[in-house]
């Protein structure tokens, strides 16, 4: 019986010819990844059950990232910052990427991709849900919680069942008023937040094939909002050039074998769906985007892993080129790299920073900002009662900030137009 791409790869870590959805194993890690947010309880855990004397498993192999509350005034949120550098320092740790230095890098999903950290065929565990971001390299990437991070950060190692296969097949060509998002809200809505549990979530078909990376990783992030273990999408050339350009580093690409055997299969004809969007208060809330279009809103928010990356930016580009927007937008780089493309990519001759400033966006510092909600200085947060269109993964109640506000998730193409309206609606309206 063959294997699919996730048991492969968790078969060469754990050191098995082979392995089997339900069997336990034991993995070899070869990167952990934390946060401002989960770095602190992740390295207290550490401390405490390996001791004072306790040693990093490899120090080349820890990646930090600021990049939850970091632009704010709150003291805890700073204290958390504090604690990853000091431990930063203490340790000699290489890949910390500190806020309010030349290396500040932004969110940590698109930065670990950015940086050469997704290799194809490793395994990344990440102390944040949407490390699954990164199996759109054909790797094993998934969310951990502090204690079982804290275990990692002293062993290399950790206990973990081989979960059972989802295969989402998308054919045909991608229209060119679809993107990823709508891919993947496709599928929560046909399978809903549970529907995944604890499996792997393997994406294929020419149009996933067709998509460049940033659009891959769209898929791959919000796998976790299905209660997917990880999300995946086999390496192809596209994978590695991107991955040739940040990195010297060896890796090893797996395929499934066609006779692989899955809990589930879903086929999608990719010309005959229509843009969507989730209603609030849940990404599988699944509506298209004609049904719910004319909603009135008070904000638009393009930003975060999901919907921050700078082919989300392109997108957008195309329809707030020579508009203006009608309500207040926030245009949140997901990293420093994505901000400063905003300068050397254009649209009809113009750069995306120019486009977007004459459109009358607001450009904010990178970060996650909003999609986290956050202190009351978080940039872009919900205020009560405020009715929201963003591209971020997530919109359940308080997700962005007020519990009372209505957050409905949506394409770059389609927070585009509702912005240009003031009103949710269709991309088809600027783009046929």
């Amino acid at each position: 019986m063959g294997m699919t791409i996730t048991e492969k790869i968790m078969a060469k870590a754990s050191g098995k010819v082979a392995v089997t959805p339900g069997e336990n194993v034991w993995l070899n890690v070869d990167i952990l990844m934390t946060h401002d947010v989960c770095g602190p309880p992740t390295i207290g855990i550490w401390k405490k059950e390996f001791g004072d004397q306790a040693k990093i498993w490899d120090n080349n192999k820890v990646v930090i990232f600021p990049d939850h509350y970091i632009f704010t005034k709150n003291e805890h949120a700073n204290r958390n910052v504090a604690i990853l550098r000091d431990f930063a320092k203490e340790h000699d740790l290489p890949n910390y990427y500190d806020v309010g230095s030349y290396r500040y890098k932004g969110v940590c999903h698109v930065a670990l991709a950015e940086e050469g950290y997704n290799m194809p065929g490793t395994v990344l565990f990440g102390t944040d849900s949407h490390t699954c971001s990164s199996g759109a390299f054909g790797m094993f990437s998934t969310g951990v919680g502090n204690t079982d991070a804290a275990f990692i950060l002293g062993t290399g190692k950790i206990w973990e069942k081989v979960p059972e296969s989802m295969k989402f097949t998308f054919d045909g060509q991608l229209p060119v008023y679809l993107t990823a998002k709508d891919l993947i809200l496709t599928i929560l809505g046909d399978i809903t937040t549970d529907g995944a549990t604890y499996r792997a979530m393997e994406f294929t078909g020419d149009a996933v094939f067709a998509l460049n990376m940033d659009e891959r990783m769209t898929l791959t992030n919000m796998a976790i909002e299905a209660g997917g273990m990880n999300g995946i999408i086999a390496a192809d050339e596209v994978t590695e050039a991107y991955v040739k350009e940040r990195s010297g580093k060896p890796y090893e690409i797996f395929n499934s074998d066609g006779d692989a055997v899955y809990f589930a299969e879903y086929r999608y004809n990719v010309n005959e769906l229509d843009p969507v969007v989730a209603k609030p208060h849940s990404p599988d809330n699944r509506d298209t985007v004609r049904n719910v279009q004319g909603t009135k809103l008070t904000k638009c928010y393009l930003g975060s892993c999901t919907g921050g990356k700078l082919s989300d930016f392109e997108y957008a580009a195309r329809i707030l080129d020579g508009r203006k927007v009608s309500v207040k937008t926030h245009i949140v780089p997901a990293t420093t790299y994505v901000n400063e493309q905003l300068d050397k990519r254009t649209y009809n001759g113009k750069t995306l920073r120019t486009i977007f400033q004459d459109a009358g966006c607001i450009i904010e510092q990178s970060s996650c900002a909003a999609c986290l909600g956050g202190p009351i200085d978080t940039v872009g947060r919900a205020v009560d009662r405020d009715v929201i269109i963003s591209s971020t993964n997530r919109n359940f109640p308080g997700r962005m900030g007020s519990k009372q506000a209505d957050v409905y998730l949506a394409s770059p193409l389609t927070v585009a137009a509702s912005a240009v309206k003031g009103v949710i609606t269709d991309p088809r309206e600027f783009i046929s």
